[in-house]
């Protein structure tokens, strides 16, 4: 990656040189010594510059065989982690679709199915009156046909998106696969709901197919205008708290350039309480990353709390201990007098 030293070296030579063409076309009687200067400092700063393009082009053939390597090792690393289970995948209005496609592949490669995508709109993180008013009718409705009684929420602005998120939680996600989940109202209809007042949309191939056990919430790619107040920001920890609470485990993702920024949806999460309910990648757009993910979730099905994981303000690179297939979808095999190796029990 090119740093801001790369560029200001470059604008620093492209101003002498043009200090030079200026001094030279103006006087005729220059003194050696000074136009000797000024070229002995212009060739010093571009023999620096491609010193610092020829690091970079390294840095960068480095990152690139290393991620190379891990596209192929993905199989092999993941292999029945994540084995019987079943994952959903959210996204915020400006997330990624690399994100999505990459952890998607690998939750694949992890044993697990992908029940659908649900893809949160901009209306979503709106808080003024007349969408407030909006969501409080439907989530009433929804509400009053289940039997269900809303959360008072936390944080008053975003009192109606957390109770909408509770309510699409019931519908696309349960702790257990026994679950009976909602007695009167279909998931495909509550999504329907949502998705014809323009709060979210659900994948091409229609809404999840069933509720899964785990979630991952991608961020948007960018921070949002407003940092860590922006409604956006403060949506997303209403929706990342539902969502623990009706799954076995949850994880927000992100990408690298998008977590990095000031007030950065993977910022304001990790400094929030939130953060100790749910886990976190800020590489997920990287092959490492969406290995991660995949471990966190592991992880924390097998009994590790949750904890933030990735390049940028995290805790950890990945999971440690790496969590195996037998924490997670087996048992430990017993010894078969007529054959060398049995077979685990799927959970």
């Amino acid at each position: 990656m090119i740093d801001f030293r790369y560029h200001l070296v470059s604008i620093v030579a492209v101003f002498l040189a043009l200090a030079i063409g200026i001094v030279l076309g103006s006087t005729t009687e220059l003194r050696g010594g000074a136009l000797s200067l000024l070229q002995q400092s212009s060739n010093a700063l571009r023999s620096e510059l491609n010193a610092t393009q020829s690091k970079s082009a390294g840095y960068q053939a480095q990152a690139s065989a290393q991620d190379q390597f891990l596209q192929t090792a993905e199989p092999r690393l993941l292999a029945k982690l994540l084995d019987g289970e079943s994952i959903v995948i959210v996204t915020e209005p400006g997330a990624q679709g690399s994100v999505v496609d990459g952890v998607e592949k690998a939750a694949t490669l992890a044993g697990a199915t992908v029940t659908g995508e649900v893809a949160l709109q901009p209306k979503f993180n709106d808080i003024s009156g007349a969408t407030q008013s909006s969501l409080s009718s439907i989530n009433n409705s929804i509400a009053s046909t289940d039997g269900l009684q809303l959360t008072a929420g936390g944080n008053p602005q975003t009192a109606y998106q957390q109770q909408a998120a509770q309510l699409i939680a019931t519908a696309i996600l349960a702790k257990s696969t026994t679950q009976t989940g909602l007695p009167a109202i279909s998931p495909q209809a509550l999504l329907s709901a949502y998705a014809q007042a323009g709060y979210l949309t659900v994948s091409p191939s229609g809404a999840p197919s069933g509720p899964a056990e785990l979630a991952v919430i991608v961020t948007p790619q960018s921070a949002p205008a407003d940092g860590a107040d922006d409604p956006a920001n403060q949506v997303l920890l209403a929706v990342a708290q539902e969502f623990a609470g009706a799954s076995s485990a949850t994880l927000v993702a992100g990408d690298v350039t998008g977590s990095a920024q000031a007030g950065s949806a993977m910022s304001v999460l990790r400094a929030s309480s939130v953060s100790s309910l749910v886990s976190s990648v800020d590489n997920a757009d990287m092959t490492l990353g969406q290995i991660t993910v995949v471990q966190a979730l592991a992880a924390q099905l097998a009994g590790a709390k949750p904890n933030s994981y990735g390049i940028s303000g995290a805790s950890a690179l990945s999971p440690v201990p790496m969590p195996s297939p037998t924490a997670t979808a087996t048992t430990t095999p017993q010894p078969n007098p007529s054959t060398t190796r049995k077979a685990g029990t799927k959970k």
